[in-house]
């Protein structure tokens, strides 16, 4: 047996004997009818039906399956009840702490069992994101070749984590966050079930709202809170699970919410969008949320500099240096303190009148730029302080705009092919509008036509 692998003898052990795993391993599902959520997985015909052998007439199922969701939807539970109903043989790897040289030993023992005894099997492998480019090109000729069926699971967008050859050869699976109702029919089956609290305990409504609450869709969480607060009950003597109980057991929700992962920049996203909306309040949730998981204060400082010149830009002036003050005193007060900061800064930047003016007009001299309309440089506006520099035309007849009492020459300043491009259209939003002001007045006195 491979060294510091889960196999399905261990799992067997553990069912004949659960009192001493948790409630969550004890409820785990025994086939997919059991399997709560993932409707959409489990219809008949589905890749997962036939992976476990269902509708045997039709097509083969799939050799390798890539789980992708977000903690606690099932993915572990998918890859058991597969190695279950084939009575295949079973190995779990994780990513964390596994490396190539087990991942080798896996699918020599894979070949061997096929080829000694005809046993085939299925290698789950968790979270394969933590996996490198190498160990994950150490899995191309089991998968290719079918020595093993390759369960994978990953929490992370598996288009920016796994290799292209590897998850081109599989069969990608999204995972749903569970439902509230999902998660009650999760826990009103632990209560009963002689697996679970074999209905020891009963659970109130207002209890149980507030366990589906702090679950946020996953499963694994849910049942672990109510096998605390159930184990508090009972050492209360009392028969029921108060809110009280749950309270004190399960001090706060666990924010769903995973720095590393792709959910750090769906969460970063919405803050950015929450303040060009203006809804101050959705911003400072999108906040307390990074703020809550962990998140470095100066990614969301960071962030809120960039959002400072993209969505407010010239509507209001004052954005971007208070941004700027914001980002130097997170980095030199860090959390807790910077937690005011950012909400400070937040609450200013959302609230604020918007331009994007600042943004469009970048992106569209640079988008001319790239086109090729550049165009040399017009002769009197080139440098004229180096010797030879006279003879060559060089800043001849360039006037100076000091010198004039409006303090604005009439001449051309961009290239002949740019000559009438305007690229700064501003609004009149806040202070902006005496900066749509001034744009008119310049281009008229520069001579430039006007859009």
């Amino acid at each position: 047996m491979e060294p510091d692998l889960f196999t399905a003898a261990a799992e067997d052990r553990q069912e004949k004997d659960p009192t001493g795993s948790p409630l969550a391993v004890r409820m785990r599902p025994r086939t997919l009818d059991e399997v709560v959520g993932q409707q959409h997985l489990l219809k008949p015909g589905s890749p997962l039906r036939r992976l476990v052998g269902e509708g045997a007439s039709g097509p083969a199922g799939p050799s390798s399956v890539f789980l992708w969701g977000p903690p606690g939807t099932g993915k572990t539970t998918l890859a058991h009840v597969v190695s279950k109903a084939t009575d295949r043989r079973f190995v779990e790897l994780s990513a964390i702490t596994a490396g190539v040289k087990e991942v080798r030993a896996v699918i020599d023992g894979a070949r061997r069992a096929s080829g000694g005894y005809g046993k085939e099997t299925v290698l789950f492998l968790d979270e394969i994101h933590r996996f490198s480019k190498a160990q994950q090109d150490s899995l191309l000729p089991a998968v290719e070749n079918r020595w093993v069926t390759l369960i994978a699971a990953t929490t992370e967008n598996p288009y920016f984590s796994v290799i292209s050859p590897l998850l081109s050869r599989s069969l990608l699976l999204t995972l749903e966050p569970l439902t509230d109702d999902d998660i009650r029919d999760l826990l009103h089956r632990a209560l009963g079930d002689e697996r679970g609290l074999k209905g020891s305990l009963t659970l109130p409504e207002d209890t149980g709202d507030h366990l589906v609450r702090i679950a946020g869709g996953d499963a694994r969480r849910a049942l672990t809170a109510l096998e605390a607060a159930a184990g508090a009950a009972l050492d209360k003597g009392e028969t029921e699970i108060s809110l009280a109980t749950l309270e004190e057991t399960v001090d706060r929700a666990a924010v769903k919410y995973d720095r590393s992962g792709d959910q750090h920049y769906d969460v970063a996203s919405a803050l950015i969008k929450s303040i060009r909306g203006s809804d101050v309040d959705a911003a400072l949730h999108y906040l307390a949320r990074m703020i809550e998981a962990g998140e470095d204060p100066r990614f969301i400082a960071r962030r809120l500099m960039i959002s400072a010149s993209e969505d407010i830009g010239l509507a209001d002036p004052n954005a971007l240096p208070l941004a700027v003050a914001a980002a130097q005193a997170v980095a030199m007060i860090g959390f807790p303190e910077a937690a005011l900061t950012l909400s400070h800064a937040t609450i200013a930047l959302a609230l604020a009148p918007k331009s994007n003016a600042a943004t469009t007009a970048i992106g569209a001299a640079l988008d001319d730029v790239r086109k090729g309309l550049a165009g040399p440089v017009p002769a009197h506006l080139r440098d004229g302080h180096y010797k030879g520099a006279a003879k060559l035309g060089h800043a001849q007849g360039y006037v100076y705009p000091h010198d004039l009492p409006e303090g604005i020459a009439q001449q051309q300043y961009a290239p002949d092919a740019l000559r009438d491009r305007a690229y700064y259209d501003p609004t009149r939003h806040g202070a902006e509008a005496r900066y749509a002001d001034a744009v008119g007045w310049t281009r008229k006195h520069l001579g430039r036509k006007q859009s």
